[in-house]
């Protein structure tokens, strides 16, 4: 979130109250350990986050009575909710293909994880996951260019 331009739809305390709420409401979870609890919370954004910029994109296209949300910007960007909806359908596509570089890129991004903490999440080596990190990029900038 941080390396977002101040137009985003969503801020950053929104984004971690919201993915609070829906992790307290979530019953009969027993949490394996701190990677399981990072692997859900970077879903659980990325969702929010998704969800988001379908709901932006739906209003620029007349989804009915202008809805007023206390968490969106003024002057918010539409490219950016497709840029962000194009990325979850090309991590979707390379979750398909492979899961744990989906994972990766969605603890990086989405969770704001370290390398050095996401190879552990993910319980792989840094070096593994510096190279999972470069393959799932180039992935996902070629997919993304295709859009």
């Amino acid at each position: 979130m941080r390396r977002r331009p101040s137009g985003q739809t969503l801020q950053t305390s929104a984004l971690v109250n919201e993915a609070y709420l829906r992790l307290v409401n979530i019953e009969g979870v027993h949490w394996q350990d701190r990677a399981h609890f990072f692997a859900v919370s970077a879903q659980l954004m990325r969702r929010i986050l998704v969800d988001a910029a379908r709901a932006h994109l739906a209003d620029k296209r007349g989804g009915g009575f202008a809805h007023v949300y206390l968490d969106e910007s003024r002057d918010a960007s539409p490219q950016r909710s497709e840029d962000l909806i194009a990325l979850d359908d090309a991590l979707n596509a390379l979750e398909e293909i492979d899961p744990r570089k989906a994972r990766l890129v969605e603890l990086r991004f989405f969770s704001g994880l370290s390398m050095e903490e996401t190879a552990e999440a993910l319980k792989i080596s840094v070096p593994t996951a510096k190279r999972d990190w470069k393959l799932a990029k180039a992935w996902l900038t070629r997919e993304l260019a295709r859009r």
